[in-house]
């Protein structure tokens, strides 16, 4: 099926094929892409995506494409990049950004329920520039769950605090949260990582629900304090964007007043239709941030 979106024509397929387990289909994913468009474009924009796609629905395997598909109209921005120590043996690897709304579509059409980015952007020639965010994600060993990761989100936050960071968090669209703050172009990799590690190994020292490094032995009822995403490899689930789970949920903005008053994982758990409400009363709740 061809469509115009914003001048551009694409073609669009299977739109009543299900996607996930409870009949969401890929037309309906669409959907959400298109209506949250205006919040989630910001976080994308100038950012070389890793796509997640379940072409079969998110009850089979999805795979991870770092490398443009062949398929892609000529109209979407691609960047080649080097990739050291690809699990593909490849020095370099073709990348799109997301820049426009068409590009968005495109990639939704293909089943990429789940976009992730690095923390920084291209520069104007195209090469990636010094992280303009820093980001830490908390995730929860059962039986630690996403109200765990509140308390330790606001002893994040006092750290930053503490180093002159604001802070805005937001859900993971899965167990747990992530806390992003903005850098003004200052700080190299190694000193956002190491920032990002030493307020890891501190609140490891000072809690017990905390621990610094992924050993699923010692994970058992505590948060990991991921600080590895700030790395110029790594890449961290998009604001606004879908994960491919058992049921349709959002990586979502929050205020810390959500934060500091949730009391079940539920008060935290947003589908699409949940967010775009939320965005229609509340507008982005992170857009200091983009």
């Amino acid at each position: 099926m061809q469509v115009s979106v914003d001048g551009r024509r694409l073609t669009v397929s299977n739109l009543d094929k299900p996607l996930y387990p409870d009949g969401t289909t890929k037309g309906a994913v669409i959907a959400y892409y298109t209506a949250v468009a205006p919040v989630l474009l910001p976080y994308l924009r100038r950012r070389p995506l890793t796509l997640r796609r379940w072409p079969d629905g998110t009850e089979n395997p999805g795979f991870f494409e770092k490398n443009v598909a062949r398929t892609a109209p000529d109209w979407v921005h691609q960047v080649e990049l080097p990739v050291p120590g690809s699990t593909k043996d490849r020095q370099t690897l073709r990348f799109v950004t997301v820049d426009d709304l068409p590009s968005l579509v495109w990639v939704a059409n293909l089943a990429g329920l789940e976009l992730h980015v690095p923390q920084w952007r291209l520069d104007q020639r195209d090469r990636p520039a010094r992280p303009d965010r820093l980001v830490v994600d908390l995730d929860p060993g059962a039986p630690a769950d996403i109200i765990t990761c509140c308390a330790v989100a606001r002893r994040v936050r006092q750290l930053a605090d503490d180093a002159g960071l604001i802070t805005w968090p937001t859900t993971s669209g899965g167990k747990g949260l992530q806390l992003y703050a903005r850098l003004d172009g200052s700080l190299t990799w190694q000193d956002a990582r190491g920032l990002a590690l030493s307020w890891a190994e501190r609140l490891e020292r000072s809690t017990d629900t905390v621990v610094a490094r992924m050993d699923t032995r010692r994970r058992r009822g505590k948060v990991l304090l991921d600080w590895s995403q700030n790395h110029a490899g790594k890449t961290t689930i998009s604001p606004y964007s879908l994960r491919g789970r058992e049921r349709p949920s959002v990586a979502t903005p929050l205020a810390w007043a959500e934060v500091e008053d949730a009391r079940h994982p539920g008060d935290l758990r947003f589908g699409p239709g949940d967010v775009l409400a939320r965005v229609a009363e509340r507008g982005d709740l992170l857009a200091a941030l983009a």
